[in-house]
């Protein structure tokens, strides 16, 4: 099985995220890392969208 091509920011990040390091990262599944970072990505988009709807408040409003 192929290593899973991620950068060093990646990397870093997903380990953060999934509080294991990165030694473990680099040996998990190949499916089980594209579930987490799936799961990441989700978790950060749903925070930058609760941010911008704290940043505009009238603007949500006239939607």
């Amino acid at each position: 099985m192929r290593r899973m091509p991620l950068s060093a920011d990646t990397a870093q990040k997903l380990a953060a995220h999934l509080k294991v390091p990165l030694e473990h990262l680099m040996h998990m599944p190949q499916h089980i890392l594209l579930q987490k970072l799936a799961e990441m990505a989700e978790k950060e988009a749903g925070a930058a969208s609760e941010t911008e709807q704290h940043k505009n408040p009238e603007k949500n409003q006239k939607e």
